[in-house]
């Protein structure tokens, strides 16, 4: 039991810690665009693909029950 829950607990930290490297390199990446002025020009270029992947992800989760299990909305695969 205690070796199931350091593996949890390690599992866990990997992952934090995974999320908070990233969250560190998208806010350099940010902060360098900002001070170089670029930032306007990402933001016009990528705000059409964000919309795109928003609709997307509001047409998969259209009429879908969420007190249904996943095997039902498929048909019961």
């Amino acid at each position: 039991m205690e070796t199931l829950l350091n593996v949890m607990l390690i599992r866990f930290a990997v992952l934090t810690g995974c999320l908070v490297v990233a969250a560190l390199l998208l806010f350099t990446i940010a902060l360098t665009l900002k001070r170089r002025g670029k930032l306007d020009d990402v933001r016009r270029y990528a705000d059409p693909a964000v919309n795109a992947a928003l609709r997307a992800a509001a047409r998969r989760l259209e009429g879908r029950n969420p007190a249904t299990p996943r095997s039902r909305d498929r048909g019961g695969r």
